[in-house]
């Protein structure tokens, strides 16, 4: 079976750093908040082009942190999509703050800026945009909307590791940026762990206490926080496997590029195009079909795995079906959770799985 993921195909040299990283982090007998973590929010920032990074426990605190920095929270409204893992929308409401959901664009499932505008009222203070597959689109236009209406911009980049447009790095063009690093993203640890980048020094101070319970020095609490540390295990992990990203997006990129020539567009709508190279780092490769059911059954019978991302869009979802949304609809949203199908493109996909996941998708006949 071709997987979406197949962590045991990774590469045996970083398997033995990873080995040696975690046995580096046991002999030190510090396991919380040390060198380890510190080591790597320096590298990520650097490598975001970030003033600072704080390690926090996973990327959905990631998102609730960055908007509780922000002071956003009850009676205020925070844009977001419905097309986006459910973690996106229960950190705004863990915030205390309350999601409006706006449509989709077809073709990149991305948010649509004229949706977003229909859902503006005067409580609106924030609009988490998600780089959604790994993309970055169209961000002078969002910056735009944003100074237009006075909304803080939080990037949710749990998909979207060192993509980049015009020259600048996912997560940096708003007020923060959050990452995942849960074990499936291009940047991932061994378990569950997040970060937030910014170029405020206030902000990251402040996110750096709540996360450690609104500590500010051993046992004072000057405000409440919550419990979300990045572990001394996890970093160190991440540190070395930072060391590979470049070479392994690059292999995502090889990949898309093989699907984009050569899978038949009368079998699946194919992603559009990315604005630049750069600006996709392909966390996952999405074609579209109405036939979506039987694809994905003839796939597997073929040996190729194939998943969803995502069937059941937000307001779909039982706690979320009084959410307020684009007056207007969400018709795009609908028809992508219908049509959507991910195929697999991880960066240990050899050449001949690439062609065998090529040719399973072109040899599909639909019987009606």
């Amino acid at each position: 079976m071709i997987l979406m993921n197949d962590f045991r195909a990774e590469p045996p040299a970083l398997r033995e750093a990873m080995a040696a990283a975690a046995h580096r982090v046991i002999s030190s007998g510090w396991y919380v908040l040390g060198q380890e973590v510190e080591a790597f929010e320096r590298l990520w920032a650097q490598r975001c082009s970030a003033m600072r990074c704080v390690g926090v426990g996973n990327g959905m605190d990631a998102i609730e942190l960055s908007l509780r920095a922000a002071g956003i929270g009850a009676g205020d409204e925070v844009i977001t999509t419905p097309m986006t893992a459910f973690a996106t929308v229960l950190a705004i409401l863990r915030a205390g703050a309350t999601p409006v959901l706006a449509d989709i664009q077809e073709g990149t499932g991305l948010l649509d800026p004229d949706s977003v505008e229909r859902c503006v009222s005067s409580q609106t203070r924030a609009l988490v945009l998600v780089h959604l597959y790994g993309q970055v689109r169209d961000m002078d236009k969002w910056l735009a909307l944003c100074r237009r209406h006075g909304l803080q911009l939080i990037e949710d980049c749990a998909q979207a590791h060192l993509a980049r447009w015009n020259g600048r790095t996912a997560g940096t063009f708003g007020l923060l940026g959050a990452y995942s690093f849960y074990p499936t993203k291009n940047l991932g640890a061994l378990g569950d762990a997040g970060a937030v980048v910014t170029d405020s020094v206030e902000l990251a101070d402040r996110i750096s206490r709540l996360r450690n319970y609104g500590q500010s020095e051993r046992y004072i609490h000057p405000e409440l926080g919550m419990n979300s540390r990045l572990d001394e295990l996890q970093a160190a992990l991440l540190s070395e496997r930072l060391r590979w990203l470049d070479d392994f997006t690059l292999r995502r990129r090889a990949i898309a590029a093989r699907y984009m020539a050569a899978l038949r567009e009368d079998i699946v709508a194919l992603p559009p195009q990315p604005q630049s190279e750069e600006a996709h780092v392909h966390h996952l490769f999405v074609v579209r079909t109405p036939r979506r059911e039987a694809l994905q059954a003839h796939l597997k019978e073929r040996g190729v795995q194939s998943l969803i991302h995502y069937p059941v869009p937000v307001h779909r979802q039982k706690p979320c079906e009084h959410l307020r949304r684009d007056p207007l609809g969400l018709t795009g949203t609908e028809v992508h959770a219908r049509e959507c199908l991910s195929l697999p493109c991880h960066p240990q996909m050899s050449d001949a799985q690439v062609a065998a996941v090529i040719d399973a998708v072109n040899s599909f006949q639909y019987a009606g």
